[in-house]
């Protein structure tokens, strides 16, 4: 058996000095296959530590039903990392922030309307604690006391920046006490006064969390915690990225200069990211500032870390290495790491086509309803939600109007496009008329782009929120189609793709001859959706909007001779075929 506790200011492991050197990497933005590539990296790179977030939306999609398989197999991650030598940090949550769909908490949350989460609501708590004690049993028998590698395990997440509920936090912490995690725990908050008093606990070790200025951080974490170690939880070393923003590009001098005053001041610290990864399917999550305005997080989180979205050793990756073995003195280890081979495979025609609205039956069963309802009501978590109804004449020129867009709406009379509301970014006037005994169908196409992770904004259905109007008076009468799209299999194609009609689905065939390489998919030409590589979702491209402008496709998921590629496109597309490139180009 191990131990890792403190002593006044002194971190020791089995009883002697250490300090926590750690990167950041979710084993949920990698795929399995991957992991010990990137740990290694991490490893050679003179890290002595990992630290990952959990994902409880993930887990436990559909309330009751848990996941800890393929992707989602933490065991298995925490494993990898034992085996080469590297300590773990877990951060459990529940609400993990990370730029992840609603913070990590699973959508159905948001279908009990008197629920509050993030404090001591007990049917809040009902639902947290059936899932820490599925996911807790199986980081149990790795805890450093039971003789594994998991060193600290975290409370909450940033909890001061939400609320002051220290009930709520003593709650959380005897949940892991009753499961059994005996191991060093810790909360980890920013460095403003109040946030700090909002998110710790008097007998539990805090963290700071910042991106800059090092020295005057760490002061301020000393004075409010005196006479025990000093730790960075999250020293952001880069950034994430919203549609419709620029490229974020490294500052690679600053980050070397903060490091070295973490060594100057004998201070640990967890780089965030060391791999970011990607945002697969419809994972990513949201930011919506006080200000109101929605930015939706783009499918990279490359976060111009050390190893980039596709494990590629950047300038970063060496000139960190090189700072921490000349701060420990210890050369960096003797670890063969390289780059993935990548290939550029070229055109694939998507010579086949599925129409949505000739497809609605196989991919979802409608509900009806004389009230348009959310996706939570309708217990949908990711993906899409089509509204439709018939409406009569007569009626005068009227105008369509929505009590709330979230996120993205395309309207449709009679198939045909006639508008679209984007949240926060763009909308547009539709405005609809019938004569006497006219009819016309109306289909209203809702993508969820990503809930809310951060911010007084959390709570965020998803779907149309307060009603149809047309004008002053409410349309009733809607069949509503659930689209999560995870599963395409059933989708009817015809042999030709070359009619420029949306939304619709087009399929092609990628040939590889060789051992299957890492390759970054170019959607020149289309203009909104995401694209499955063998069924896998490896994301959303949005190309109008920027500023990403391929998708990571590992090698992994692709094979010897035919490989499916399916495109979903809403908004339009010029030819029908996509390029295999081995650049990224993310703006």
């Amino acid at each position: 058996m191990g131990s890792f506790t403190y002593d006044g200011s002194q971190f020791l492991m089995n009883g002697q000095p250490f300090v926590v050197l750690s990167g950041a990497m979710h084993y949920f933005r990698t795929l399995p296959q991957d992991w010990e590539d990137r740990l290694l990296k991490l490893k050679a790179c003179g890290f002595n530590t990992v630290e990952t977030y959990t994902c409880w939306n993930l887990h436990e999609r559909r309330e009751g039903q848990f996941d800890f398989s393929g992707l989602l197999d933490i065991e298995a991650f925490i494993r990898t990392a034992e085996r080469l030598g590297l300590y773990v940090i877990v951060r459990p949550g529940p609400y993990i922030c990370a730029e992840w769909e609603f913070g990590g908490l699973p959508s159905w949350l948001l279908s009990y309307p008197h629920m509050a989460i993030r404090c001591d609501d007990p049917t809040y708590l009902s639902k947290v604690t059936p899932y820490y004690r599925e996911l807790l049993s199986r980081i149990w028998p790795y805890l450093i006391t039971n003789g594994g590698n998991v060193i600290m395990v975290q409370v909450e997440n940033e909890y001061g920046s939400y609320g002051d509920d220290k009930t709520y936090l003593h709650r959380i912490e005897a949940l892991y006490r009753e499961n059994g995690m005996d191991c060093l725990l810790f909360t980890s908050d920013g460095t403003a006064q109040w946030m700090l008093s909002g998110g710790t606990l008097p007998d539990v070790l805090a963290v700071a969390n910042f991106g800059s200025k090092t020295k005057k951080n760490m002061t301020i974490l000393q004075e409010f915690q005196p006479d025990r170690p000093l730790m960075c939880g999250e020293f952001w070393g880069g950034w994430f990225e919203h549609w419709h923003e620029e490229h974020r590009t490294q500052r690679m001098d600053e980050v070397i200069q903060n490091l070295n005053e973490f060594f100057d001041l004998g201070a640990s610290f967890n780089l965030y990211m060391f791999h970011g990864g990607t945002n697969f399917g419809f994972w990513n999550g949201a930011n919506c500032p006080q200000s109101g305005e929605y930015q939706p997080t783009i499918t990279s989180y490359d976060y111009t870390a050390p190893l980039s979205e596709a494990g590629d050793l950047t300038p970063q990756w060496y000139a960190i290495r090189d700072l921490i073995a000349q701060r420990t003195g210890k050369k960096a280890p003797d670890i063969p790491v390289e780059n993935s081979k990548k290939a550029a495979y070229g055109v694939v025609k998507l010579t086949q086509k599925a129409d949505l609205f000739e497809n609605l039956q196989v991919l979802s069963t409608p509900v009806e309803d004389a009230y348009p309802r959310t996706m939570e009501q309708l217990g949908q978590d990711f993906g899409y939600l089509l509204y439709s109804t018939v409406l009569k004449g007569p009626f005068e020129p009227l105008k369509l109007k929505f009590g709330a867009v979230h996120d993205r709406a395309i309207v449709f009379v009679n198939g045909k496009r006639v508008g679209w509301i984007e949240r926060s970014f763009h909308e547009e006037e539709i405005e609809l008329t019938l004569g006497a005994g006219e009819t016309a169908r109306l289909d209203i196409l809702v993508e969820n782009m990503g809930r809310v992770n951060y911010g007084v904004y959390l709570f965020d259905q998803k779907g149309i929120l307060g009603g149809i109007r047309l004008g002053q008076r409410y349309h009733f009468g809607w069949k509503m189609y659930p689209m999560t799209m995870d599963d395409l299999t059933a989708l009817s194609f015809a042999s030709e793709a070359d009619e420029c009609t949306v939304p619709a689905f087009l399929r092609g065939t990628l040939h590889i001859t060789e051992q299957p390489c890492d390759t970054f998919l170019r959607l020149d030409g289309f203009g909104k959706g995401f694209c499955t590589v063998n069924g896998f979702n490896i994301g959303r491209y949005y190309n109008t909007a920027g500023p990403q402008k391929t998708l990571y496709v590992p090698g992994a998921l692709l094979r010897k001779g035919e490989n499916e590629i399916i495109v979903f496109e809403s908004d339009g597309y010029e030819i029908p075929q996509v390029t295999f490139t081995d650049t990224p180009d993310l703006g």
